[in-house]
């Protein structure tokens, strides 16, 4: 278990400094002069081009059957994030700075849950339910240290000039540097798991997709297409803001939800060694599809902490847990590319589901993105009954 301890409090340290800054890019944008179209094609764009690596990265590992640099490159890739989102002066900049933040999650997600699943042989949904539970308490935290900020100096109002809050959002983002780099000092900690090499596993490592499980295949395949009605998260701090919450509440909000991931994802993780992945993961689809079409009918600011406290949940129950699945089924030798290929299949689908969110909400109203999304919610839920 050392290994999950030392990723964990890596990322526990990275989600400080990540979720300090994460809730306020959709208005660090508004400020600097760009709106909801822009937003979903900054974060659309960041994520799928980024999420190419995943797979990438993955297979490198694989094949020279190292875990441990390649999750370092990634880690400093996003502390080095923060300076140019610190240095922005438009959405280019802003732009620039989450390709580089995705660019480094892309990196090191693959090696990164390797290690978790190469250092555990038994129970890997309660590890990687640790692991969320440790990295979500950071971002938990984070989200705190980011209220008392904007707290300390008042700016607490729901006003519409954003511009008074650059200064404050970029006094955030140094301060974010601090966790960021003592989270990559920390990894260094890591013990290289030991892969020993079977003899059908010394030939030259070759991925095939036909060659992996059936189950494997549909669940990929059907992760890919629920990704599509899944826009960014941005959207909900957008909406929330819609409704009338300053930017205190829309922190605040964020906060819930992440004291419900983080308190859930260990408990869903446990569950799923006890009655199998699918029965936690279409629970956590339930809840997605029930908050998305809430956040589209609601009307009723005091209604968003339900809805905040539901969307944690739908995290808890399924991003650990799907994580922990894909170990499962994926061929031994070809773990962290399979982990990688999924993080690929769900990063490229934010692409045209958050731009498709930004074109919905420009068009036919803040409800649009959400319904569509509540209604692909539901019928994924329905879905997973039948492809495992």
């Amino acid at each position: 278990m050392w290994n999950v301890i030392i990723t964990g409090i890596t990322s526990f340290l990275t989600d400080i400094s990540s979720e300090m800054f994460y809730p306020l890019i959709s208005f660090y944008l508004l400020a600097l002069g760009a709106g909801p179209a822009i937003l979903g094609l900054v974060e659309g764009l960041a994520e799928s081009i980024a999420s190419l690596l995943k797979v990438y990265s993955g297979y490198i590992s694989d094949k020279i059957r190292k875990r441990k640099p390649i999750t370092i490159l990634g880690y400093s890739l996003s502390a080095l994030a923060k300076l140019f989102l610190y240095l922005a002066n438009s959405w280019i900049g802003v732009f620039i700075g989450r390709i580089s933040d995705r660019f480094g999650k892309g990196i090191r997600t693959a090696p990164r849950d390797a290690i978790i699943a190469e250092s555990v042989s038994q129970n890997r949904g309660r590890a990687f339910g640790l692991h969320r539970a440790m990295d979500t308490l950071g971002a938990f935290i984070g989200v705190l240290i980011s209220i008392f900020i904007i707290k300390s100096i008042n700016l607490t109002e729901t006003g519409n000039n954003l511009a008074d809050y650059i200064p404050t959002f970029k006094n955030i983002l140094l301060i974010s540097l601090i966790p960021a780099v003592l989270g990559v000092l920390v990894l260094f900690l890591v013990k290289e798991p030991s892969l020993h090499k079977k003899s059908e596993e010394k030939e030259r490592i070759k991925f095939q997709w036909r060659s992996l499980d059936r189950k494997l295949k549909n669940f990929l395949i059907f992760s890919f297409i629920f990704t599509l009605g899944n826009s960014s998260n941005q959207f909900l701090f957008l909406r929330s803001r819609n409704l009338g919450a300053s930017l205190l509440d829309v922190l605040l909000f964020y906060l819930l939800y992440n004291l419900v991931y983080a308190i859930f994802s260990y408990p869903a993780g446990f569950l799923s060694d006890k009655i199998g992945r699918k029965k936690v993961i279409i629970l956590g689809y339930a809840f997605y599809g029930l908050v998305y079409l809430g956040f589209g009918i609601n009307s009723k600011l005091s209604y968003l902490w339900i809805l905040f406290g539901l969307y944690g949940l739908y995290n808890a129950f399924t991003e650990g847990i799907e994580k922990a699945l894909i170990s499962d089924l994926s061929p031994t030798h070809l773990r962290a590319t399979t982990i990688g290929l999924h993080a690929t299949l769900v990063g490229i689908g934010l692409f045209p589901a958050s731009f498709i969110a930004g074109l919905l909400w420009s068009t036919l109203g803040p409800q649009a993105p959400f319904i569509f999304g509540g209604i692909m919610g539901i019928s994924a839920a329905i879905g997973l009954m039948f492809i495992l």
